[in-house]
């Protein structure tokens, strides 16, 4: 059986955590107006720290890093390794602001591209859809948000107590 293109991004875009936020109507249309699909090779750079931010990313297949380059050394610190599902690139994109962090390829890895021209006039044409997605964005950093400051009292609480804390 054949499955075509859209209907097989339509359904990875569903699976990823966003697809919860947006729907399968959701799903569908971003698949329909705004996928690409992108494939990197082992160490490949997604993008760099200072790139401009004209889209966003779902990973597919394989893993990718976000990390840190030192120019003087070069070497790379890998800081968090995404899987399939994540998004990348979504607040750089919504903000407009140039990339703050590197994404490399940790081995072969597929991820479906959104470019701005693409998602741009979903704003009036799908505002529920964009707003959907905004929501899960939020999520998402409220997530992080709250898992920082329980890393950070967590610590706190290890460095009061001699070492005798919980770690």
């Amino acid at each position: 059986m054949n499955i075509p293109y859209e209907e097989n991004v339509a359904r990875l875009i569903l699976e990823a955590p966003i697809g919860q936020y947006i729907g399968e109507s959701g799903a569908s249309i971003l698949a329909q107006q705004a996928a690409t699909e992108i494939s990197l090779n082992d160490g490949e750079f997604l993008y760099r720290t200072g790139d401009v931010a004209n889209s966003f990313y779902i990973v597919t297949s394989g893993r990718l890093a976000f990390c840190r380059e030192n120019k003087s050394s070069g070497k790379i610190n890998l800081l968090h390794t995404l899987h399939q599902g994540d998004l990348i690139g979504e607040l750089s994109f919504i903000d407009g602001e140039p990339r703050s962090i590197s994404v490399q390829a940790l081995g072969a890895a597929t991820v479906l591209c959104f470019h701005r021209e693409d998602i741009d006039p979903l704003i009036t044409s799908h505002p529920k859809l964009v707003f959907d997605f905004m929501r899960a964005v939020v999520k998402r950093v409220h997530h992080t948000v709250t898992a920082i400051g329980q890393q950070q009292a967590e610590l706190a609480d290890y460095i009061a107590t001699g070492g005798k804390g919980r770690f």
